[in-house]
Parts: C-alpha cells; sequence; structure tokens
C-alpha cells in the first residue's frame, strides 16, 4: 500500500492503482467519456485531466499509476478549465438536439456541461452536417452528429464479440464513427450493449427511443431469468401517470456488472425479451365453477383435497410438476413438503426445450435454476403424460412449461381422468380456465430468494416490481400450504421468508453453505 493525497485528502491504495481508480474508490468522482472497466485506458476523451504536483502539463488520471506521496487534485481552476475547453471543443460540432434527443436524462455531455460552466459558445462557424438516424442494427440507430468519438462501441465490438462491425474513419475534424461497409449492420446477439456502452445520444436503442424520458423511471435489481447464466440486470419500469394509463410498466432492462457471472454485458435475449413481465399475466384465483375466492379459502380448499387424499391412504395418487424456473428456496420446500412430509407418488419437471446458445452468455438451457434443482437432489425426470392419466387424482403444476411442452388436447384428454387439477403460474394460457384451480404467482423480477447459475455460482435477488394483481411467490404459497395441511405447523411456521429458508438450505446442504453470496 502507498499513501497519496487526492485534494488535500489523505488515502492509502494498493501500489499500481490508476489515479481513476483510487479517486473512485475514495467516492471522488473523474468526469470521462471514453473510460470503461472492461477496456484498457485509452485516454482519446481528455475529460480526466487532473493536475499532479510536481508534474508540468495536466495528466490523464485513466492511466497515470499512482506512486508514493503523490499529490493530486481534480477540481481546482487550472482543471476545471481544462476540461471547459474540452466540452468547447465537443461541443463546437454537436448539433443542438438535447431537446429531442433520446438520450436527455442519461447524457454525460449534459451532465459535465452543467457541472463545467454553462458557458456560451463562441463558435459561429455552421456545423458539420453527417450522418442521422442511420439503422444500425436490429434495436439501434446511430446518430453521428452526436458522436464524441469515444470509441467504446469501436472497442467493444473488436475485444468482447469478436465481430468488429465498426470502426473510426477520416481525420482531424472529419473523424468519424461508422461501419465498414456502407449499410452494413451490427448482427449479434449482444448488440444492445452498445446503446448503453454509449455515454451521450449517438447510439439509441430502438426498442426505448422515445418510449418515456429516463426520469420518470424507477430501477431494480435482479437476475434475468430467461437462461441458465443469470446475469445481474437492472429493471427500469415506470409507476404510471394518475390521469392515463400506460402501455406497459416495464420500458427498459441494462446489464449490471457481475464479474463472476456476466461482466458489464447481457444478450439481447435478457435485454429485449422483457415483454413476460406485462403480458398475458395471471392476476386473480380462478377456481372453476366458483366466484373467485381470497387465498384463504383457495389454500383450505387445497389442503383440503389433499388431506382427503391422505386420509383414504393414496397420496401415492398425488403428481407434481415443478419447473426449474422456481428459486433455491422454493425447490427447497416443494421437496420438504411434497417428498419429506407427504410423501407423493410422482414428481416431475416441465421445462422449457434448449435453444441454440452462443459461446459468450446466452446458454443453450432457456430456465434459471437448474442446477439449483440438481444441487438441491432433484432428478430431471420428463413429464410421463401415461402415469398422470392411470395414476394421479391429484394434479398440481407449477410454471408456464408444462402447457408449452404438450398438445392442448393430449393435457385435457388427461385431465379427464385427473379428480383435481392445480396450476400454480405467473402466466394466463389456455389452461387458465381449464384447471380446477389456478392460483397466480410471480415472476423472478416481483420475488425474493436465489438462484444458482450454470457455473454453480449463487445470487440472491429481491423485488425489482411490485407483483401484478393478486399473484404471490411460490415460496409464501408452499409455506401456507404446508401450515395448513399441519404436518409440521411450527417448523412451517418459522420459515417466513426467503432468508429464513435459505438459513434452514445452508445448515442441510453443504453447497449452499459453501456459495453463501
Amino acid at each position: 500500500m502507498v499513501k497519496i493525497y487526492i485534494n488535500d485528502r489523505e488515502i492509502e491504495v494498493k501500489e499500481g492503482t490508476t489515479v481513476f481508480h483510487a479517486a473512485l474508490d475514495a467516492g471522488i468522482p473523474i468526469p470521462h467519456f471514453c473510460y470503461h472497466p472492461a477496456f484498457a485506458p485509452e485516454g482519446t476523451c481528455r475529460m480526466c485531466l487532473v493536475e499532479v504536483e510536481g508534474m508540468p502539463k495536466l495528466e490523464l488520471a485513466c492511466s497515470l499509476q499512482i506512486r508514493e506521496g503523490m499529490k493530486i487534485f481534480t477540481q481546482n481552476e487550472r482543471v476545471r478549465e481544462a476540461r471547459r475547453g474540452v466540452l468547447e471543443f465537443l461541443l463546437a460540432e454537436h448539433p443542438l438536439d438535447c431537446p429531442i434527443c433520446d438520450q436527455a436524462g442519461d447524457c454525460k455531455l449534459q451532465d459535465y456541461y452543467e457541472e463545467y460552466g454553462l458557458f456560451d459558445s463562441r463558435f459561429s462557424e455552421v456545423k458539420d452536417k453527417r450522418g442521422k438516424k442511420i439503422r444500425l442494427g436490429k434495436y439501434l440507430l446511430h446518430d453521428q452528429e452526436r458522436c464524441v468519438l469515444c470509441r467504446r462501441c469501436v472497442r467493444f465490438l473488436r475485444e468482447v464479440t469478436g465481430t468488429g462491425e465498426m470502426g473510426v474513419f477520416e481525420r482531424g475534424g472529419h473523424t468519424k464513427v461508422d461501419t465498414y461497409e456502407e449499410g452494413q449492420q451490427v448482427d449479434n446477439n449482444y448488440s444492445g450493449n452498445l446503446a448503453q456502452l454509449c455515454p451521450v445520444g449517438a447510439i439509441t436503442d430502438t426498442d426505448f427511443r422515445f418510449q418515456t424520458r429516463s426520469w420518470f423511471l424507477e430501477a431494480g435489481e435482479s437476475i434475468c431469468p430467461l437462461c441458465s447464466r443469470g446475469c445481474r440486470i437492472t429493471i427500469q419500469a415506470h409507476r404510471g401517470f394518475a390521469r392515463f394509463k400506460l402501455p406497459k410498466r416495464v420500458y427498459r432492462i441494462k446489464a449490471v456488472d457481475d464479474p463472476l457471472v456476466n461482466g458489464p454485458w447481457i444478450c439481447d435475449k435478457g435485454r429485449y425479451g422483457y415483454s413476460y413481465l406485462d403480458e398475458n399475466r395471471a392476476t386473480r384465483i380462478l377456481k372453476k365453477g366458483e366466484s373467485s375466492p381470497d387465498w384463504q379459502e383457495a389454500i383450505d380448499w387445497l389442503s383440503a383435497s389433499i388431506l382427503r387424499l391422505k386420509h383414504r391412504n393414496r397420496l401415492e395418487r398425488v403428481s407434481v410438476v415443478l419447473s426449474s424456473r422456481l428459486s433455491n428456496e422454493e425447490l427447497f420446500l416443494a421437496k420438504k413438503l411434497f417428498k419429506d412430509d407427504l410423501g407423493v407418488g410422482r414428481v416431475f419437471f416441465a421445462d422449457a426445450p434448449p435453444e441454440e446458445g452462443d459461446d459468450m452468455l446466452l446458454t443453450p438451457d432457456r430456465v434459471p435454476n437448474t442446477r439449483g434443482a440438481r444441487e438441491l437432489g432433484w432428478e430431471d425426470v420428463p413429464v410421463d403424460m401415461e402415469a398422470l392419466n392411470r395414476e394421479t387424482d391429484l394434479l398440481l403444476m407449477f410454471g408456464p412449461d408444462f402447457e408449452n411442452a404438450h398438445s392442448l388436447s393430449d393435457i385435457l384428454g388427461c385431465f379427464e381422468q385427473i379428480e383435481t387439477t392445480v396450476l400454480l403460474t405467473p402466466f394466463d394460457g389456455s389452461l387458465s380456465s381449464q384447471v380446477d384451480l389456478l392460483l397466480p404467482t410471480t415472476p423472478v423480477a416481483e420475488k425474493a430468494g436465489s438462484l444458482t447459475n450454470i457455473d454453480g455460482v449463487l445470487r440472491n435477488f429481491q423485488p425489482a416490481l411490485p407483483a401484478l394483481g393478486h399473484s404471490r411467490a411460490e415460496w409464501s404459497l408452499l409455506i401456507d400450504l404446508g401450515k395448513a395441511l399441519d404436518l409440521r405447523f411450527q417448523y412451517y411456521s418459522r420459515l417466513s421468508s426467503p432468508e429464513a429458508v435459505f438459513q434452514e438450505m445452508t445448515g442441510e446442504i453443504p453447497f449452499f453453505e459453501k456459495n453463501v453470496e
């Protein structure tokens, strides 16, 4: 460790750290456009200039390594004047687009201009005209006039995806970022990261463009459930207005840096496949032939149905279809309740079929917790429709994938032989009106718990969105069902939260004890 001073504040940092990281770790912000933690320092934007006592010129904080006794100044007048000069040159050719730019509210150029002077322009020349609204990819538009030549997009396509669709062309005032071939598009599974990388409004996201303003959005962290990678994400949602209803809640998904899982990136499937959070949601309890019951009535009815079979010694005729979309805590509770306490006859898993993955983040396995189910001791037994037909009086189904894996006619034919059918799902599908009881549940974004990704990395999550309608998390339903069955009332009463369930798991399963986040 070496001792340095930043703005006369004494700080101890590890030798070899850059000035930028030393300041960042100390909570001292340094403005920047080109710097990004995923790339080596490049120093093209010149916004991170700082003064170091004893050095004749201002230095780049992103690349200068600290030495013992350094005295660094990040906000004195000399530094601020240099940053104003950089901003003035950037704004000389920048279009007057701020009122109509989709990046307003997220734009670093706006933020730094406000911070460093709100100066008037001294340029009277006509601004250079460049390409606007260039289709850059399926989800991207490129505005060359707004570009500040940070080269983040170029470096991402060269160093991360390895596809290299873009480069820097021309020299001096004519320098521009463009694709290598006219009309070429960025066509890979990670193109949406360019819009998140861009510090200004040069690359914008057509999915979000002009849908709303960023200052109306509220963000919450969660885990992407669309494959077994389990990338850390932030979900940005609009709470709506009092006078009119919005068409959706969720407007944007962004990556959150998780070094052990996804780094700072997510795939386009995770970024743009968020419609499931708002569309075709099951939001109320449905009981065939009756008015909608409340939760207590539904739990009482279900527990009474199970207890009738128990008193007749027919629990072996209870079949359960689970899903790897459930959290670790929910799968643990399901095992306690259905296997250990009730000893039900058959437990199957109905998961989404594999799809094509890639060599980066997207996995062929399209459910988030296959590894967690395996570590909990569950076997991936596919649904046996013949066994359901012959040997089932009560069928409990979790998740939407059972319905998607079999034809509706086959499922309904199976239902004719089953006395009681119960579906717990976040989504309203063709089975919603066919089962005896529909219990609306929540997706990952609306509940707490943990997931174990394909590499065995465990990640906890909290609700990023409020639950829709009357939907509830499966863990709370399983606990209530366990208490209603009165098999081990004290045990299930003690498990009052996902955190309490997780503590129980760590005491019983070494894998989870070793992987506490």
